[in-house]
């Protein structure tokens, strides 16, 4: 029966480790959430959520009622056997995120029994006033002798056998209840690398009450007692056959008062009452928000030798005395705690109180951040981190931060006193002025073949067109544009590449799309250029997603003037 017993417990252990590691951490509370605040810690919180005080009032947190099944077993002077089911019943309020209250009422029914013989109990009330008989040791001295008999505890009359002694077995069943209060110590839910744990471990100790009462079983069905000499006095070796053997000679009546303190000891409801002293430890495991399942033992210290109703050693025949340590109990158990409470966090041995912290440097919501300044050391409205070149101040930049030069002459537009010098007039003098050629061949000493050198150097550096917003072109753009045109219009034989960036996404590559098509409908429709001159380039990588370059092309460059759109899906109009 015990091993079934067994084989139960470690059912149920299984049962908890399986749940509780499947369960889910969860989040934390809301500090911002002053519904969770009581009145009273308002006003501190109320300097929190201002930024004139740094730490969140402790919020309403919920009360832990539990209930326990366990084993009840007591260290004492008789075995103790295997006894279940006892209960608990406790209720718990954290005062802290380590430190918490209990009070806890513990009912347990302990059993013992001994598998040796015993003889000397004759100052043992409950073998004693049954009749057994227990050697007493007697002496009469004189001046020339001391001469030592044992006389039998019953009648008093002279021992002659050792057959006339009753050998007995210890036994007890004990009632215990016990009312206390402990201060809890949680050990591991202040956590640096998660959020919150699945699993607490924790110490506890307290004072308290304990009332107990203990009864012996010595005397048979029929009012009578036990002849245990044919029990073999065994060895621990032969402990289990002189334990079945008690079993088929013994009821579970259990009907006689153990020896205690008679009137020389404080009562309650007729049962000693003693004061007493209870140390344990446990662990729990959530199995959600409101439940958890808690393993635990705790070991309760008593100043009384008698829970198990025996308190004299074997020594000293005829004469016992007292054992040297009181008794104490054991309760391991099962639990099933509920929190309990509305308008309140988890208890606060469930939080962590780090997590706060960590969540507010990852993702501040109350935090005083000072605003980001980004230099830009001369001026040009982009910051040193994407400036390419030091501009002087007041001088129109692209993206990247360089001078823009419309015409390509080398010249700045913010210095250019002629913003669109052609390219035949070209090379510029320091205002950017052009010396363009005469009108006819009498102003040169030799003919001029106007057009002469490759596509590049006909064309000059041509202009980037920045888009601010959408695929729309704005004035300057178009300015720009119309100067490629001009360039393009002088050099009828020459191509110009549009290329448009970025590519690592599905929208970037139709936003590349959609700037390199503005541009060319744009030279197409509005400045008359052919289609086929003009060379569809996107998705290239090492320039700016929303700056579209034109560049002369290769006189062999044969890539396509039109590409369908990549994901026409995402196109914006």
């Amino acid at each position: 029966m015990a091993s079934k017993k067994y084989l139960l417990l470690a059912g149920l252990l299984c049962f908890i480790f399986s749940s509780a590691f499947s369960q889910s951490v969860g989040s934390s509370y809301d500090v911002k959430d002053t519904t969770l605040i009581p009145s009273k810690r308002m006003p501190l919180h109320s300097q929190f959520l201002e930024g004139s005080y740094n730490f969140p009032a402790k919020p309403r947190n919920q009360w832990e009622v539990g209930f326990s099944l366990g084993t009840f077993n007591i260290s004492g002077d008789v075995p103790t056997r295997f006894t279940f089911p006892s209960f608990a019943l406790h209720v718990r309020k954290a005062l802290g995120y380590i430190f918490s209250l209990r009070m806890q009422y513990l009912y347990g029914s302990g059993k013992g029994q001994s598998w040796q013989a015993a003889a000397n109990y004759y100052k043992n009330t409950a073998w004693q006033n049954n009749g057994y008989v227990a050697p007493v040791l007697m002496g009469d001295a004189t001046l020339t002798s001391n001469v030592v008999r044992y006389f039998n505890s019953q009648t008093l009359a002279p021992l002659t056998a050792i057959t006339q002694i009753d050998p007995i077995f210890y036994n007890y069943k004990t009632v215990t209840q016990d009312l206390g209060v402990q201060g809890v110590i949680t050990l591991n839910q202040i956590r640096f690398h998660k959020s919150k744990t699945s699993f607490v471990a924790y110490l506890f100790g307290g004072i308290g009450a304990t009332i107990y009462e203990t009864k012996v079983n010595a005397l048979n069905d029929a009012g009578a007692k036990y002849n245990f000499r044919n029990i073999f006095a065994a060895a621990y070796p032969e402990r289990k056959q002189a334990l079945d053997a008690l079993k088929d000679l013994m009821d579970d009546s259990y009907e006689t008062p153990a020896e205690n303190a008679s009137n020389r000891r404080p009562k309650f409801a007729g049962s000693t009452l003693r004061p007493s002293g209870t140390v344990g430890a446990g662990m729990a495991f959530k199995l959600s928000n409101k439940l958890n399942l808690a393993l635990e033992d705790r070991i309760t210290i008593v100043k009384d030798d008698l829970l198990d109703g025996q308190r004299w050693q074997e020594a000293a025949v005829g004469d016992p005395v007292m054992t040297a340590d009181n008794d104490s109990y054991n309760y391991l158990s099962i639990g099933l705690n509920i929190n309990l409470g509305k308008k309140a966090v988890e208890p606060l041995w469930w939080l962590n109180p780090l997590d706060y912290a960590y969540s507010e440097i990852r993702n501040p919501r109350l935090m005083r951040l000072p605003k980001p300044v980004l230099p830009d050391s001369d001026g040009d409205g982009v910051t040193d981190q994407f400036d390419q070149e030091q501009t002087p101040q007041g001088c129109p930049v692209n993206s990247h931060g360089i001078t823009l030069d419309t015409d390509g002459d080398g010249i700045p537009d913010c210095k250019d006193k002629e913003l669109i010098t052609p390219t035949y007039c070209q090379p510029a003098d320091a205002d950017g002025i052009g010396k363009c050629p005469c009108p006819d061949s009498s102003c040169f000493p030799k003919p001029v073949i106007v057009g002469g050198g490759s596509c590049a150097e006909k064309l000059g550096q041509l202009p980037s067109v920045t888009f601010a917003k959408g695929n729309s072109l704005d004035d300057d753009a178009k300015a720009a544009l119309s100067t490629v045109a001009s360039r393009m219009r002088n050099n009828a034989g020459c191509k110009v590449v549009v290329i448009g960036y970025c590519s690592s996404n599905k929208k970037e590559q139709q936003l590349s799309w959609d700037h390199v098509n503005a541009v060319i409908t744009y030279l197409v429709e509005k400045e008359g250029i052919s289609q086929d001159r003009l060379i569809f380039n996107y998705g290239q990588e090492g320039g700016d997603c929303n700056t579209v370059d034109l560049q002369a092309a290769e006189a062999d460059d044969s890539r396509p003037n039109t590409v369908p759109a990549p994901h026409p899906n995402l196109r914006k109009n």
